[in-house]
């Protein structure tokens, strides 16, 4: 089992920036390939970045590319998402998830734990 705990959201403006942090524990963090997810509403769950388990690979939808950056910090267990030049669209509830796959990571399915979710509001 592993729990995650996500934490930095808030209300910024149109072209801030925002870190979020997804702490784990559990089971072995570095096991997991690791990833963020979003969700707006009235909208279905949206791949946002993922990460291999050293940090190896990164991975991001055409929508946050060049805007966002995942890492993570194995000592720490925790993943943290960077967010600059933030729009109005990316308003939506930010969820961190773990997979011990390292294929589909951009597929919601493939992710067997999550977090509950950090709000992020983006005003124009």
């Amino acid at each position: 089992q592993v729990q995650l705990v996500e934490s930095g959201g808030g209300l910024v403006q149109a072209g801030g920036s925002l870190r979020l942090s997804c702490a784990a524990s559990g089971r072995t963090f570095s096991d997991y390939t690791m990833g963020w997810f979003r969700q707006a509403p009235g909208k279905e769950r949206e791949f946002v970045a993922a990460i291999t388990w050293n940090g190896g690979r990164l991975y991001y939808p055409d929508s946050v590319k060049g805007r966002f950056t995942i890492s993570r910090d194995n000592t720490k267990n925790t993943v943290y998402l960077q967010m600059n030049s933030l729009k109005p669209e990316d308003t939506a509830v930010y969820y961190c998830a773990a997979t011990s796959r390292s294929d589909s990571v951009w597929s919601r399915g493939s992710y067997r734990y999550w977090g509950q979710g950090t709000l992020v509001t983006v005003s124009s």
